[in-house]
């Protein structure tokens, strides 16, 4: 069996360090995709992967990297809903899992949204800033993933 690997949609990811922390207590690797070099830290399982900054290139590499073994962090639904598909655990930044059950609904919320923003000229306040709570609840969730997988 192949050890776990988390994968980590990185352009505007809130919890990095919390991932590096879990990672290196369950002895994981990370991947840290982005589409600009970012800084990592110099450790032998964190690898950070900078691909083209081509409409999606990252989303495409998580999506072809991404299987049963993976965790993907992303708060981006429509890679979450490609992840799933390919069999990862998929975490948004806040701890809350996709599921294949969720994804139609986010999906169908993002597209709502998508419309009532073109409608308003994007005057839509945008989502809730990002809390203590949210963090506490992702390392919580990630931990959780984390033994799940080690398990089997």
């Amino acid at each position: 069996m192949t050890a776990p690997v988390i994968l980590v949609d990185a352009d505007a990811c809130p919890v990095k360090d919390e991932i590096y922390k879990v990672a290196w207590r369950h002895e994981v690797p990370v991947k840290v995709v982005s589409n600009s070099r970012l800084r990592v830290p110099d450790h032998p399982l964190i690898e950070r992967v900078v691909v083209s900054d081509g409409f999606d290139a990252a989303d495409d590499w998580i999506a072809e990297a991404a299987g049963a073994r993976s965790i993907v962090v992303t708060a981006d639904i429509l890679l979450a809903d490609r992840a799933l598909k390919a069999g990862a655990t998929v975490l948004g930044p806040n701890g809350k899992p996709f599921t294949m059950a969720s994804i139609g609904g986010a999906i169908a919320t993002r597209a709502i949204m998508a419309d009532l923003r073109a409608g308003m000229d994007g005057r839509t306040g945008g989502p809730p800033p990002f809390s203590k709570a949210d963090r506490s609840q992702f390392l919580q969730a990630l931990d959780a993933a984390l033994v799940r997988l080690k398990r089997g």
